[in-house]
C-alpha cells in the first residue's frame, strides 16, 4: 500500500476511487442485470441500463481528464517517483509491492529512473555505501536480471567513486519509455476501447428491447372489458 507521502497526488486519489466505484457499480450492474432479464422485471433493468450510462459517461469524462490534464498528471507521477527512488529499500517489506512494481516496470520497458538514472544517485542507501551499487532493475546485463530487484554491485568493488554514467543500466527514462509504449500501442488501446463502448452500448440497447417486450406483454395480458 501506499504511504500518505507517497499518495500525495490529488488526481491519482481521484483516479483510484473512481476505479473502486466502477468496479463496484459494475459488479452491481451485472447482478441486477441478471436478475431482471430472468424475472422480467422492467425497474431492474431500467436499472441496468442507467448502470451502464453512468459507466460510459465516465469512462468518456476520464479519458478527457487524462487527456486534457496529462502534463499535470506527468508532473505529478515525476514526484511520486522520485519519492519511492529516493527511500527505496529493499529490506521494507512495507512497501515490498509498490517497490516491486516499479522493479517490473524498469525491467520490462528497459529504462531506468523517471527521467533517467541520474535519479538513483538520490537514494538514501546507495548515497551511504562505501562502494558503487546501482538497481538491479536498471541493469542492462542479463546476470543481474536475475535478481530482478535490490541493488547490485559493479565488479569494481572498490570504485567508490563511480557515477550514474559508469553503471551498466539503460539510458533510458520510464517516462519516455511508457510514452513511447503508448504510441506504439495507440491502435490496440483504442480498439479496446472501443469495444469495450460497443459492448455496453449493446448492452444499454437490449436493456431497452427487454423492458419494451416486458411492456407488451403486460399489455397483451390486461383484460379487455
Amino acid at each position: 500500500l501506499l504511504a500518505p507521502t507517497e499518495m500525495s497526488s490529488p488526481s491519482l486519489k481521484t483516479g483510484a476511487y473512481i476505479l473502486i466505484g466502477v468496479g463496484a457499480l459494475t459488479m452491481l450492474m451485472g447482478f441486477l442485470g441478471c436478475l431482471g432479464a430472468v424475472n422480467e422485471i422492467r425497474c431492474l433493468l431500467g436499472l441496468y441500463f442507467t448502470c451502464l450510462m453512468v459507466i460510459l459517461l465516465a469512462q468518456i469524462a476520464a479519458a478527457l481528464v487524462i487527456y486534457f490534464q496529462k502534463e499535470m498528471l506527468k508532473v505529478e507521477l515525476s514526484g511520486i517517483v522520485a519519492d519511492l527512488i529516493e527511500h527505496y529499500d529493499p529490506s521494507d517489506e512495507d512497501k515490498r509491492n509498490l517497490q516491486d512494481a516499479w522493479d517490473y516496470v524498469q525491467t520490462q520497458i528497459a529504462c531506468c529512473g523517471w527521467t533517467g538514472a541520474k535519479e538513483w544517485e538520490n537514494n538514501e542507501i546507495l548515497r551511504n555505501k562505501s562502494y558503487t551499487e546501482y538497481p538491479c532493475s536498471c541493469s542492462n546485463r542479463s546476470m543481474d536480471l536475475v535478481e530482478g530487484r535490490g541493488f547490485c554491485s559493479l565488479e569494481d568493488r572498490l570504485n567508490s567513486t563511480a557515477t550514474y554514467a559508469d553503471w551498466p543500466v539503460h539510458e533510458q527514462g520510464c517516462m519516455d519509455g511508457v510514452e513511447e509504449w503508448l504510441k506504439d500501442n495507440l491502435g490496440i488501446i483504442l480498439g479496446v476501447c472501443t469495444g469495450v463502448a460497443v459492448i455496453e452500448l449493446l448492452g444499454m440497447i437490449l436493456s431497452i428491447s427487454l423492458c419494451k417486450n416486458i411492456h407488451s406483454e403486460d399489455y397483451t395480458k390486461v383484460p379487455k372489458s
